[in-house]
C-alpha cells in the first residue's frame, strides 16, 4: 500500500489527476463563482458546493465539469460527493455522471 501511495504521490505531482462529470438532463446546468461551484439539479433550489482546496474544478460547457488535482483520493471524493447530489435516473438517465460511464436503464411501464 505504501508504494502505491508513493506512486500516487508523484503522478499526482508530475501530471496530476482529473475527473470529468457531465450534467444531464432539461435544465442541468452548473457555474462557478470564485470558489462556490453552484449546480441547477432541477431541484427548486441551487445547490452551492464549496470546492475545497487542492481541487480546481473548470467548467467546459455548462453541463461539463473538469475536476482537477494532485491528490488522487480527494479527486475521486469531490467526484463522488457531486455525483451523489443527483443520482443517475433508470429510465432516461438524468443526472450527474462520468464522462463514458455506462447506464444500465429499464424498460419502463408496459401497455
Amino acid at each position: 500500500m505504501n508504494r502505491s501511495l508513493i506512486k500516487n504521490a508523484v503522478i499526482g505531482s508530475s501530471k496530476g489527476y482529473e475527473k470529468i462529470l457531465e450534467l444531464v438532463g432539461v435544465g442541468y446546468r452548473a457555474a462557478l463563482k470564485g470558489n462556490i461551484l453552484n449546480l441547477q439539479l432541477g431541484y427548486s433550489h441551487d445547490i452551492n458546493y464549496e470546492i475545497p482546496e487542492g481541487i480546481k474544478v473548470t467548467i467546459e460547457k455548462q453541463t461539463t465539469l473538469k475536476i482537477t488535482g494532485a491528490d488522487k483520493q480527494q479527486v475521486g471524493s469531490v467526484a463522488s460527493k457531486l455525483k451523489t447530489l443527483r443520482k443517475i435516473e433508470p429510465y432516461k438517465g438524468k443526472g450527474v455522471r462520468e464522462k463514458g460511464q455506462y447506464i444500465l436503464k429499464k424498460e419502463g411501464k408496459k401497455k
